[in-house]
């Protein structure tokens, strides 16, 4: 699939709030914003019309000059086709219908032997690359976040834990870079969507081409870049979107499983990391001492929305026969609040990442909280290579680590107490088990492994 831009570009300018995108204003950011305003929307149409008239020109299909025409007085306004539609009671006549009042005699010629899909459809096809594109720049900030803590944090170890409970030593450098791993695959996957829905179809009714020559279609999709749909039956089929949305849903699975783990760091109990607390920001209207994970909390949010697209996305690939329009009010509202939404969620985690506050002595602290029970499996696999029998090895190393666990006192201090234990682990055998060290020894390797994986 080919990573590469739409050429009608992204308007720069930000969107009046009568305008913008249905997400609401708080989570919308301006330049996915100008993706979904109508007037990007009909200027790509109108844009698919003129380069449709050009290709029909030079095959002699209408006259020459119609294109020049589109091109010198072609003009749209937003408002004047809104109130053309409340008549005529469809979006694609009443943008013809106003835009031919602009362009005069030549006009006629416009939209020859193409149906509406044929504009909207390819239309729909460069607005979700476009967007596409701005959700691939939001993940290679991201990326760059992640590489750089997860190399500030190489070699500072912390407890990693599985049901939440504690497993044995890691490294927060180890941890962030397996989130880099995941939004480097997350980047992968929006490419492909990119690549799966930057198609174009101007095939005419039920997509037989009888109205207008295929050599048209392929002149819009090159002048675009898209890819020409092979058979579009009148509409692109949506299975492409549907691949488009899964990919947003899960990219926002991967914000939300990251915001998590840092909701749980931050917790009173742990507080291993925090998000920054801005000068004069408050945390509670009550309690003036709060400082809440209000940021990742609200990712977990936006996320749970990115992904609410994705089975209306699905349920839209089942259109009856050659087309019909229930697919059309679901993208209406999906496109642009999947899209939205996820670019304010990917940006919001960069800042999250960058300002992230980490308190490595606290994470320390948490290590040595159970004293030593993190060694256990060093100490297992230590008795088993001396000789003892895996099962009774494991039996006393439980043995001892329960009691430590219920009882409290010193894990390694139990061990040594422990005639059998002491015996078959002579010397230093047991205090050389209990080095940190052992567990970070390849952090440093693996992280680079991870971020200087193949894009």
């Amino acid at each position: 699939m080919r990573d590469r831009p739409i050429h009608v570009s992204v308007p720069p300018r930000p969107v009046p709030i009568e305008n913008a995108a249905p997400m609401i204003p708080r989570y919308t950011r301006p330049r996915m914003a100008a993706v979904w305003e109508p007037d990007n929307r009909f200027r790509i149409m109108l844009e698919v019309e003129t380069l449709a008239a050009e290709a029909m020109e030079e095959l002699g299909a209408i006259p020459a000059g119609v294109s020049a025409a589109l091109r010198a007085r072609g003009a749209f306004d937003a408002g004047r086709i809104d109130e053309i539609e409340r008549e005529t009671r469809h979006d694609v006549v009443a943008f013809l219908t106003d835009v031919a009042e602009r362009v005069g005699e030549e006009a006629r010629f416009m939209h020859r032997g193409m149906t509406s899909s044929d504009v909207l459809d390819t239309c729909l096809a460069v607005q979700l690359a476009q967007a596409c594109d701005i959700l691939i720049e939001d993940t290679d900030a991201l990326l760059e976040a992640l590489a750089r803590r997860a190399r500030e944090h190489a070699l500072t170890p912390c407890v990693g834990r599985s049901h939440g409970v504690h497993a044995e030593p890691t490294t927060f450098g180890l941890k962030l870079a397996g989130f880099h791993a995941e939004f480097r695959r997350a980047r992968r996957r929006l490419v492909a969507a990119r690549g799966e829905i930057a198609t174009c179809a101007i095939s005419g009714p039920v997509g037989t081409f009888a109205t207008v020559d295929p050599r048209v279609e392929a002149h819009v999709a090159g002048k675009l870049g898209l890819e020409a749909e092979p058979v579009s039956t009148q509409v692109i089929p949506r299975d492409r979107h549907a691949a488009f949305f899964a990919a947003l849903a899960v990219t926002a699975s991967s914000v939300e499983r990251l915001a998590v783990e840092i909701r749980h760091l931050q917790r009173t109990e742990v507080r291993e990391a925090e998000e920054a607390f801005a000068e004069g920001q408050k945390g509670s209207s009550a309690m003036p001492h709060k400082r809440n994970p209000v940021l990742t909390e609200n990712l977990t949010g936006l996320a749970r929305l990115v992904r609410s697209a994705a089975v209306p996305a699905l349920e839209n690939v089942a259109l009856w026969h050659e087309r019909d329009i229930s697919h059309s009010s679901v993208e209406r509202n999906i496109g642009p609040d999947a899209t939205t939404g996820l670019d304010f969620a990917l940006a919001r985690l960069t800042n999250v990442i960058d300002g992230l506050v980490v308190y490595p002595e606290a994470m320390k602290a948490n290590l040595d909280r159970l004293d030593g029970l993190v060694f256990s499996q060093r100490v297992l696999l230590a008795l088993t290579q001396a000789g003892m029998d895996r099962e009774a090895a494991y039996r006393l190393v439980q043995a001892h680590a329960m009691a430590a666990w219920r009882e409290g006192g010193g894990f390694e201090a139990r061990l040594k107490a422990d005639r059998e234990i002491s015996e078959t682990l002579a010397g230093d055998g047991i205090e050389r088990l209990f080095d940190y060290g052992f567990y970070t020894k390849h952090a440093e390797a693996v992280i680079e492994r991870a971020l200087n994986a193949p894009a």
